[in-house]
């Protein structure tokens, strides 16, 4: 007996807009039980991850907060996805991008030109999209895969940070701890909301969505994009260049994360440190497929993840829940969403060997 995945048809569009619905409760359901196994108030940790960033306005902009910069690095990440190119390593990018951001009010500490900030956020994009391009290259040229090359490459980005830090760009008066200098006001994101720690980067999170969906649902760039991820083969006898695909795709991950990079460094971090690399990257990739790699759905997907990491903060000290159990139960949620999401695209048959 083997078993077979087959394609269905037509998949039952209501059931397709229900899979992170279901996947939600899944999750809920597998994490109360292993909260309960670990000795833990399971209903107690589980309002904190879900209800608790509700209660209080500040509470509720900490995830707006949260969400800028998972929104923008997973949007960039879908495109790519859409294509069947695979960045792992936006989290190395962020990195780079916060680093290359960095060296303007590292250098010039007290520098009052008006276009500190401007130029911060063009270097972090840049950063993040040269050093995404290298994966590209790679491709291309010597056709390395993209999921190790991007991969390997968030681990030197961090010891480009550990570097950096330790070294050149340690801020002398910080009592010894691996951080830059403090930025300047002009190199700092306007603030959103008074009273509160949500910056611009939110507005740049949603425009870089819009973008988004107009270039995969109503440019001939973007049906070139899911052409090449859904019938590679079409795509090739319809001349699409797969190398500009992998181009573009890479650097366009790249950009998106080199800008949330530069964001968080001139917002709530307002420096240089070590803790910038918080692992957005990678839990954007959550975001992404979690989204249905719809520029739509991953607004609500990064909402929701931000949500789990306000709340599962929230749940540590409430609850006495360890931070791994918050990332599992974020781990949970893409396990299950890719579970429901294959069963309602395919059905399940087992086929009988012949015997020789």
């Amino acid at each position: 007996m083997s078993l077979q995945l087959i394609r269905r048809d037509i998949a039952s569009r209501g059931a397709m807009i229900a899979v992170p619905l279901i996947a939600l409760a899944l999750t809920c359901v597998v994490s109360l039980i292993l909260f309960a196994a670990l000795g833990k108030p399971a209903g107690v940790a589980l309002h904190a991850l879900l209800l608790k960033p509700f209660l209080s306005w500040y509470s509720f902009s900490e995830v707006l907060l949260k969400m800028a910069p998972l929104l923008l690095i997973a949007q960039g990440l879908a495109i790519g996805f859409r294509a069947n190119i695979f960045n792992i390593g936006a989290e190395g990018q962020f990195i780079i991008g916060a680093a290359c951001a960095s060296a303007l009010p590292v250098y010039f500490p007290d520098g009052n030109f008006p276009l500190m900030l401007p130029a911060m956020i063009l270097a972090g994009a840049i950063g993040g999209m040269l050093f995404a391009l290298i994966a590209a290259a790679l491709r291309t040229k010597f056709a390395a895969s993209e999921i190790i090359v991007t991969l390997m490459l968030s681990l030197i980005a961090v010891q480009i940070l550990n570097y950096l830090l330790l070294g050149p760009w340690k801020d002398p008066r910080g009592f010894n701890f691996p951080q830059s200098v403090m930025f300047p006001n002009n190199a700092l994101l306007p603030i959103l909301f008074d009273g509160t720690r949500t910056n611009i980067s939110l507005i740049f999170a949603v425009v870089a969505s819009l973008m988004a969906y107009l270039m995969m649902q109503r440019h001939f760039l973007g049906f070139q994009l899911r052409t090449a991820g859904l019938a590679p083969k079409a795509a090739v006898y319809a001349g699409f260049s797969t190398h500009k695909m992998i181009w573009l795709s890479l650097g366009l991950g790249g950009l998106a994360a080199g800008i949330a990079g530069a964001s968080e460094v001139a917002g709530p971090l307002g420096q240089l440190q070590r803790s910038v690399a918080s692992g957005y990257g990678y839990a954007a990739i959550i975001v992404a497929y979690v989204g249905r790699l719809n520029p739509i759905g991953i607004i609500a997907s990064s909402f929701l993840i931000s949500v789990i990491y306000i709340g599962g903060d929230s749940a540590t000290v409430t609850a006495g829940l360890p931070v791994a159990a918050v990332e599992v139960f974020q781990g949970l949620l893409l396990v299950f969403y890719l579970a429901t999401f294959t069963l309602i695209r395919y059905r399940i048959t087992w086929t009988r060997r012949p015997l020789t």
